[in-house]
């Protein structure tokens, strides 16, 4: 124990005397929380729609009003010409025409409905799909009007939706919770193994391998300066998403620091892992960053492992980042409980103890 209090007060005054990391621990926290979470959405805004209309009826009036008056449509042009519309496409102007046929509003009174078509710029596939969604259900919305203005008895909804848990749709409500998982890889990742490293490179390393040290005391006082760097981010991460976006946890603050430290033991262990089978930073840091692009990617942070390809989503099971993101949504958004995540926190201690037993074992004293 005296030695490794040794290790740890190195450890910390080498911290604290490097002008740039007690600074980046809690600016950079600040900095991703205010950023990100406006950046990182999947909700299309602005989708610029051209309605050539065919039919000049109220039906179709009400039509182009209803798109100039949604908050997710931006109309851009009213004509009779598609060609003159989809020219407009071509050239990006436009992101969706609608087009309105001849005696539209007249079909409904005859049993003859003609259909309405859409034609969307899918070069951007989300924006050209969900921006379709919007037009078509803008469209389904002023024809349920001029229903119900002719008959008001018919006007009731037949089916009901219930946002739970997120009832307000907002995006970042979805993504803030998975950003604490990119703040604890930068800082409790990163650092650690650029920190190995550099020593490796100032030669500063040597001096501990001609020690009685064991590699166990030296690797937990690399460690625990990076968890208590840790949990300090993700404090400041909490307080600011309270204090600017007004999203606080819905379950349990315990639950949610239980599973950010496993998570935190499993990173820096890794890190350590990198940088003990690295010989330059440069090295170190190509290792990192192509980790962290898998579980950015297949880690459920950006897309649904659901929809991943069979043999991905069996890759996710040895991912980290896949269970604490589950976690952190459940917790904050649903307030599941620590019983309810047990398969996730039991996956993270397993990791931990592996991760953790690899940066040990990985480590080579030479005298």
């Amino acid at each position: 124990m005296s030695t490794l209090k040794v290790l740890l007060k190195k450890e910390v005054l080498q911290f604290k005397r490097n002008s740039f990391l007690p600074k980046l621990v809690v600016v950079f926290p600040i900095m991703i929380m205010l950023i990100i979470p406006w950046v990182t959405t999947m909700d299309v805004r602005h989708v610029s729609v051209s309605v050539v209309d065919n039919d000049h009826s109220q039906l179709s009036q009400r039509i182009t009003a209803n798109i100039n008056a949604s908050e997710y449509l931006t109309l851009h042009s009213v004509t009779t010409s598609f060609d003159l519309a989809f020219k407009s496409l071509e050239q990006g102007d436009v992101d969706a025409i609608l087009e309105i046929p001849q005696h539209f509003e007249k079909g409904f009174a005859t049993g003859s409905v003609k259909k309405l078509s859409i034609s969307a710029n899918s070069v951007n596939a989300t924006k050209g799909s969900l921006g379709s969604q919007y037009l078509a259900q803008t469209v389904a919305s002023s024809i349920k009007e001029m229903r119900a203005s002719l008959s008001p008895t018919q006007a009731g909804d037949l089916v009901v939706i219930q946002n739970r848990y997120n009832p307000t749709l907002e995006y970042r409500n979805f993504m803030i919770p998975a950003i604490l998982v990119i703040l604890i890889i930068i800082i409790t990742g990163f650092l650690p193994a650029l920190n190995l490293v550099g020593e490796k490179e100032a030669g500063t390393i040597e001096q501990i391998n001609v020690t009685p040290v064991s590699r166990f005391s030296f690797t937990l006082a690399k460690l625990i300066v990076y968890w208590v760097a840790g949990l300090i981010v993700i404090t400041i991460a909490l307080i600011v998403a309270w204090l600017v976006y007004g999203l606080t946890a819905v379950g349990s603050l315990l639950t949610i620091y239980t599973g950010a430290f496993l998570f935190i033991l499993v990173i820096s262990g890794f890190g350590l892992i990198a940088s003990n089978i690295s010989s330059t930073m440069q090295q170190a840091v190509f290792f990192m960053f192509f980790f962290v692009m898998v579980f950015m990617l297949m880690s459920g942070l950006l897309t649904p492992i659901e929809s991943m390809p069979q043999w991905a989503q069996y890759v996710t099971y040895v991912l980290p980042p896949r269970y604490f993101i589950t976690i952190m949504r459940s917790v904050f958004l649903k307030g599941a409980t620590f019983y309810d995540m047990r398969f996730n926190f039991l996956a993270l201690a397993i990791l931990a103890v592996v991760m953790n037993l690899g940066a040990a074992l990985t480590y080579r004293k030479r005298s």
